[in-house]
């Protein structure tokens, strides 16, 4: 059993308390000994949540169903296990293929770390308090903390988790406070009045969010949905049927053979009665290696020009939430308009929206909300996160493939401005996402948490 005592000398320090800092959490407490003290840093009061989980409201559904949510590789129906001793009345077959509330997510996260927690041999302790830099001094890393003290620790895991990208915008700032809300402020978008007209600021998984809230709130005015491309997520097929495809082959190909060959597996897969589903399904476990492999100029174009496409059929949503959307289209409702957001304007009455589009040139829209739901801000340099800009900033980090993220080894080692692997820091998460560009996902978190945990492990050992 772990001591209670409060300490400021540490093994290991995980910075970030949401899904990856929690799942990392877990693997350690679960291979520790009783000689290894662990701190957990997280500034907000609930564990396990971030901007995936912290919502409470019951609209919102995880985009996987519960069947593959595990938190563990090597108990892959831990999620439904949880849900059936929650009271859910189904049979775990079926809850296996339910969509489950996402809060309920966080809850069993929180649940499978204190009972970690009160088994393990390891100390482990929680700070709700914010680290403000990193150091490494004698050895050791230095922590400074907003509160005022700081802690040590022979190695460190960043699970700092997403920040929001700012809305793309002139003039955003000078709207006035409660005109504009972010689409992961939840409660803020339920005060938004019934019958306001509201401008969303892009079309992927966080508007669709901020949509279903005004749905589930008996919202009665226009909802103008805005972005680039105009596109909505896709949904889950039924199932969860697999094409024959070799992902391996994809790999000697350039950006446009690749994307060629899916959208032919796709043809084949509906011509032999699959739905097209089944061919992202069978390269989703490749995706990391499909990225690593794809030379840097094909990278690059694929961020220009397929990385919307891409993720629309990537990360779908569940079919009844995909069928909601377009029930609001089809009312009338919910406008989807295609074009760049210029500027805001606030005019005394209402909000001017100006937008600029290939096809009509520039044009204004006239709303009383504005949510940003532009997505997460991948750019290392607009984090605005100090543990990142003092390890960059000393050298200790550098920017990811095309300053996305920062740059890790294979393994999730930090990597500093020269190149050199820093190995008592383990990286989780969506940080790594220039290296992998698949790292926010539960399968990738876990299995990045599970590696982390041996490797710093073993270094404490040492």
């Amino acid at each position: 059993m772990h001591s209670d005592l409060p300490s400021s000398e540490f093994d290991i320090a995980i910075i970030g308390g949401a899904a990856g800092g929690v799942l990392t959490a877990l693997q350690l407490l679960r291979q520790a000994t009783a000689e290894t003290r662990i701190v957990m840093i997280e500034p907000a009061a609930c564990l396990a949540q971030g901007v995936a989980y912290a919502t409470h409201y019951a609209e919102h559904l995880l985009n996987v169903s519960a069947g593959r949510m595990s938190a563990f590789n090597d108990r892959p129906g831990d999620f439904v296990d949880f849900l059936v001793g929650e009271g859910d009345s189904e049979t775990p077959g079926k809850i296996s293929a339910v969509y489950a509330e996402r809060r309920r997510y966080g809850a069993y996260l929180r649940a499978r770390l204190e009972q970690a927690r009160s088994t393990a041999a390891a100390h482990f302790e929680v700070r709700q308090d914010r680290v403000t830099g990193m150091q490494l001094q004698d050895g050791e890393w230095r922590l400074p903390l907003q509160s005022g003290p700081f802690l040590l620790a022979r190695s460190v895991v960043l699970a700092v988790g997403n920040n929001a990208k700012p809305l793309p915008a002139r003039n955003a700032s000078s709207l006035p406070a409660g005109l504009i809300s972010e689409a992961w402020d939840f409660d803020a978008i339920k005060r938004i009045p019934v019958e306001a007209d509201v401008c969303i600021a892009g079309s992927g998984l966080s508007m669709v969010d901020a949509a279903l809230s005004l749905a589930a709130n008996g919202h009665r005015g226009q909802i103008h949905v805005l972005s680039r491309h105009a596109l909505l997520p896709l949904p889950h097929a039924a199932g969860h049927a697999l094409a024959p495809i070799n992902a391996k082959s994809l790999e000697p190909l350039s950006l446009r053979a690749r994307m060629q060959r899916l959208r032919q597996a796709a043809d084949r897969a509906q011509m032999q009665g699959l739905p097209w589903q089944a061919v992202m399904e069978a390269v989703r476990p490749s995706v990391q290696a499909l990225w690593s492999s794809l030379s840097l100029g094909d990278q690059q174009r694929f961020l220009r020009h397929v990385v919307r496409y891409w993720d629309v059929h990537r990360h779908r949503i569940a079919a009844g939430v995909h069928a909601q959307l377009v029930r609001l289209q089809a009312d009338g409702q919910l406008q989807l308009h295609r074009g760049r957001m210029d500027a805001v304007a606030h005019d005394g009455m209402r909000i001017v929206v100006t937008l600029s589009t290939a096809e009509t040139g520039s044009r204004e829209i006239q709303v009383d909300r504005v949510i940003n739901a532009t997505g997460v801000e991948m750019r290392v340099a607009h984090m605005r996160n100090p543990v990142l800009s003092d390890l960059l900033q000393q050298g200790l980090a550098r920017p990811g493939p095309h300053g996305i993220g920062i740059d890790t080894t294979a393994e999730g080692a930090l990597v500093d401005a020269h190149g050199a692997a820093v190995p008592d820091v383990a990286v989780i998460g969506s940080l790594r996402i220039g290296r992998l560009w698949e790292s926010i996902a539960v399968p990738e978190l876990r299995g990045q948490a599970e590696t982390a945990a041996k490797q710093l492990l073993f270094r404490t050992r040492q």
